[in-house]
């Protein structure tokens, strides 16, 4: 059983970095053996990439609008567009930008290349301001760290792998 966690996120613009300090976080109190944990940045295609080398399950952790107060944090199954089938013209446009610089749009394309795993998860925190230029999470966002680290935690361990 392996495991990617991937901290999506641009740590120069505020709330938008948390992903990236989860990761961050996550290595400093040491992984499994059977877990990867990366920081993807804003490169979603660099998350492709590493789902390439096969994986048992993915749990990526980003800021996205839940609609919800400032530093909730919930998991969710992201809802994955099959490009399979779509006509081949809107099929062409869906996969033209190269960067994928969306999870989303990096599912998409490892789903379509087959090496999205079925065990996919999203670890998503609500930011107060993901537009912010300029580091630092706020306050809200940044006790939402150790919440998203424990789910990432709890995640693994229904994969099979311990992780206290």
């Amino acid at each position: 059983m392996t495991v990617l966690v991937a901290g999506v996120g641009n740590l120069l613009r505020g709330d938008d970095g948390f992903g990236v300090v989860v990761a961050e976080r996550l290595l400093e109190c040491g992984v499994p053996e059977q877990v990867r944990v990366i920081d993807t940045g804003i490169g979603g295609i660099h998350l492709v990439q590493e789902l390439m080398s096969g994986v048992d399950g993915l749990i990526v952790v980003d800021a996205i609008d839940l609609e919800r107060a400032s530093g909730t944090v919930l998991v969710v199954r992201p809802d994955i567009l099959d490009v399979g089938t779509l006509p081949p013209q809107r099929r062409r446009d869906e996969l033209a930008d190269v960067h994928y610089a969306t999870p989303e749009r990096a599912f998409m394309l490892a789903q379509a290349l087959g090496v999205l795993p079925a065990e996919t998860w999203v670890v998503g925190c609500q930011p107060a301001d993901a537009d912010r230029l300029g580091p630092g999470l706020h306050d809200s966002v940044e006790a939402a760290v150790d919440v998203a680290v424990a789910e990432v935690r709890r995640l693994v361990r229904t994969l099979g792998v311990p992780w206290g």
